[in-house]
């Protein structure tokens, strides 16, 4: 469980001394990461959410699904209507979620060859509360080209095992960055 200790340094809140991690306080408009609960909670996301890749729309969705979870930017997950026909192909590999339960990875594909193995995930049958998740994909925003939140251009999560885009409206420090794991 992280302390909050203030007043050390303006817009700085210590976390954990044992860590010396610092949360950024959020200005106007922004969300903590810190303030995200464990178990994450899914929101319904309103604004149109794209990925790119090879030079061509790979997936784009009117809306979708985050996942908030404590010191992770915002997971995104669009439909799976909405990626092109042919981009995805599943492949074999399986992790577990403690939450939202047994995930299956996807490929990007040019007719037989992999373009990126493991460029997004789904849950096929997500634990509840995240029943909302069937039949919607999420990607890694630093395994294609580019994702987008609206118009603003993601920057993926430190590290490659999660998969949190960042924008301008979130702040951190984000856990997946070496060093992190244990956070």
């Amino acid at each position: 469980m992280a302390v909050i200790v203030k007043g050390f340094f303006a817009g700085v809140e210590f976390l954990s001394p044992m860590h010396n991690r610092a949360r950024i306080v959020p200005g106007p408009g922004q969300e903590s990461v810190w303030d995200y609960p464990r178990p994450p909670r899914i929101e319904r996301v309103e604004q149109p959410l794209r990925v790119e890749h090879g030079g061509r729309l790979i997936a784009a969705a009117p809306g979708g699904w985050r996942i908030l979870e404590t010191s992770h930017p915002p997971v995104y997950y669009l439909g799976a209507e909405t990626v092109e026909a042919g981009v995805l192909r599943p492949n074999d590999r399986t992790s577990f979620c403690e939450f939202k339960g047994v995930a299956h990875y996807w490929d990007i594909v040019e007719g037989a060859r992999v373009v990126v193995a493991d460029a997004g995930w789904s849950y096929p049958l997500p634990a509840m509360p995240y029943a909302a998740l069937k039949d919607h994909v999420a990607f890694y925003a630093g395994r294609v080209d580019a994702c987008f939140v609206g118009d603003e251009r993601v920057v993926p999560q430190p590290g490659d095992f999660y998969g949190g885009w960042i924008t301008a409206a979130i702040v951190g420090p984000f856990k997946g960055g070496a060093g992190t794991r244990g956070w």
